[in-house]
């Protein structure tokens, strides 16, 4: 018997500590998100198969935002391939000609997927699961690409808070998803209660689930980076509007 079980970074590391080690993802990506680079026709990501004794099979495929497994306008290539023990190889995202047709004035997120099939047991009554790591990937026009100054300067950091009643709305005026993964009332504070990790679209706006009286006048917002990382952005707030006035340090795991 094989399980496919689907789960998030947090549930994986939580799983990790409740199986033995024949339990634990023997495949995995180097990588926490995949930012696809709209001026290249393809773009590739390395797995790595880290048991040591067994060969596994990885299995790929890209999720539109509703969850619907797609092949078009983006497909993993090759769809399924051998990994041998303790190696390493590459799954290639390839644009398809549709690609051509998404907007160009913002990015579109996708979910890239990646599930490890273990060897069958030659033994009776086994219980075998497959994990399967789901990760972002963002569409990213090349009309859009970050210049140099954009990267010294992050667009998060154009991210505008509105009071609007007992919450705060937040406004990402740039044409690329925002994720906020923490929100604070002070840099060194707790994680404020009513808080859920969201995704604001481009060029949207969604609201906080925190209160205004918890989060004050001089919130603080992590959001995850193109590289996985979790800045900082402290915030001071004038009337009903809060704007970035300093990237603080990264956040703490």
């Amino acid at each position: 018997m094989i399980f496919n079980i689907r789960l998030t970074s947090h549930a994986l590391a939580l799983l990790a500590l409740g199986l033995s080690q024949s339990g634990n993802a023997a495949v995995g990506l180097d990588r926490t998100r995949i930012i696809f680079d709209g001026g290249k026709d393809a773009t590739s990501v390395n797995i790595t198969n880290n048991n040591t004794q067994l060969p596994y099979l990885a299995q790929g495929w890209i999720e539109d935002e509703s969850g619907k497994k797609i092949t078009s306008p983006l497909i993993v290539l090759p769809p399924v391939q051998r990994l041998e023990p303790g190696k390493q190889s590459q799954m290639k995202v390839q644009a398809m000609p549709a690609a051509k047709t998404l907007p160009q004035d913002r990015e579109t997120v996708y979910y890239f997927n990646l599930r490890e099939i273990p060897p069958r047991s030659d033994k009776s009554n086994t219980l075998q699961i497959a994990l399967q790591t789901r990760i972002k990937l963002f569409y990213r026009p090349k009309a859009i690409a970050p210049s140099q100054q954009d990267l010294s300067t992050p667009w998060q950091e154009r991210l505008t808070l509105t009071r609007e009643g007992d919450h705060y709305r937040v406004n990402n005026p740039t044409p690329y998803y925002i994720t906020l993964v923490d929100a604070r009332s002070s840099k060194d504070g707790k994680t404020v209660s009513g808080f859920v990790p969201l995704m604001v679209p481009p060029k949207g706006a969604m609201t906080l689930g925190s209160t205004v009286k918890e989060l004050g006048t001089t919130p603080y917002l992590a959001y995850v980076n193109d590289y996985g990382g979790r800045p900082l952005l402290a915030l001071t707030c004038n009337g009903d509007t809060c704007n970035v006035y300093a990237k603080a340090s990264p956040a703490s795991q």
